[in-house]
């Protein structure tokens, strides 16, 4: 139980992060950790004309993040996107799925459009 919530602080503190990351290119953070019954969407971010839904990756090393995102994950991330578009989308947004990357000593990587599908 401890473990989880360790996981779950640094989780949170890699969100929060990734927010200030994303507002310092010019997004808004439109809502953070939204669950719905088809999967959770850790940012909602937006700029005009287009709606991003947001993975974020904390790990402790540059390295693992190699593995930190998989099809599987972005899957369930973009079945949330379609749960969540409607309500944070207007007629004519692009709608995309993002990831974002935070190891300790890097710079976030913001991988735009992760999702092709």
């Amino acid at each position: 139980m401890r473990d989880r919530h360790a996981a779950e602080a640094r989780g949170r503190r890699g969100e929060d992060q990734a927010a200030w990351y994303l507002r310092l290119k010019g997004w808004t953070i439109v809502a953070q950790r939204v669950r719905t019954p088809a999967g959770e969407v850790d940012l909602i971010a937006r700029r005009p004309g287009v709606v991003a839904f947001v993975e974020v990756k904390a790990r402790a090393t540059a390295a693992e993040l190699d593995h930190a995102i998989d099809m599987a994950r972005l899957t369930r991330v973009a079945a949330a996107a379609e749960v969540l578009a409607p309500v944070h989308a207007q007629p004519g947004d692009d709608v995309r799925i993002d990831v974002v990357l935070l190891a300790p000593g890097c710079l976030p990587h913001h991988i735009e459009n992760a999702w092709i599908g």
